[in-house]
């Protein structure tokens, strides 16, 4: 396949074929992202005001906590603090509730993190469908892929609205196969997985079903859950 300065990190995203493509897509611009915040641009000052400004959610907070050291996230939190006291906490008891509840709503729902994602997702996202469009070898690539999970099933299908419609088709029609047949996988393993505690089924074969809680919640999600119950003594 032809590669240039953006299918490159395309390519890389999709010759591992071991799950959503576009979940490894989005691990991956979080991964540089939290790195980038605790790293190099720690002290950048645009850096630093946007931080503050947008605040982070719960769990890229978590992310930057796992790869910054305690100092680094420390002196982020540091201004961050500062600057969401003076919006939603202000030394002037006059400003208005109605000010005050949109700065607390606007922080509740921001994350710098996420904007930056997002952004991201959008740009590749649209490399994607032109590398679909262009290069037999993408195509056949992108058919490879294990699945693609329901969340990125309608991101990637809303990205590809402005394709012509004689190229919107199969694509559409491969996407949804990717996505459907996992879809498939899941629904006949989970309950699998639940008639394996019936005393009946004691010592058979559990199959694929183990994990089918957690295969099934991060297909509908996008996200692995935390806690695991893949252990079939545990429960029985």
């Amino acid at each position: 396949m032809r590669e240039d300065i953006c299918s490159i990190p395309i390519s890389e995203i999709f010759e591992p074929k071991d799950g959503c493509p576009f979940c490894r897509m989005r691990d991956m611009l979080e991964d540089r992202m939290a790195t980038y915040i605790t790293g190099a641009a720690m002290m950048e000052p645009d850096v630093r005001v946007e931080t503050n400004r947008l605040g982070f959610c719960h769990q890229h907070f978590e992310q930057i906590l796992q790869r910054g050291s305690r100092l680094s996230v420390a002196l982020i939190l540091e201004s961050l603090l500062d600057e969401a006291g003076k919006d939603i906490l202000p030394e002037d008891d006059k400003l208005a509730p109605k000010k005050i509840l949109a700065a607390a709503d606007r922080r509740a729902h921001s994350c710098f993190v996420c904007e930056n994602v997002e952004k991201n997702m959008q740009h590749l996202s649209a490399t994607v469908i032109k590398l679909w469009q262009s290069e037999p070898e993408f195509r056949t690539l992108y058919s490879e892929q294990t699945h693609i999970c329901l969340p990125h099933y309608s991101f990637i299908l809303a990205a590809a609205q402005k394709m012509p419609r004689k190229n919107f088709q199969p694509f559409a029609a491969e996407t949804k196969r990717l996505a459907k047949n996992y879809l498939d996988t899941v629904k006949a393993d989970t309950p699998h997985f639940c008639r394996m505690f019936d005393y009946r089924n004691a010592g058979g074969d559990w199959g694929n079903s183990r994990d089918a809680i957690e295969r099934a919640i991060t297909y509908l999600t996008s996200r692995e859950p935390t806690v695991t119950t893949k252990t079939e003594g545990k429960n029985r």
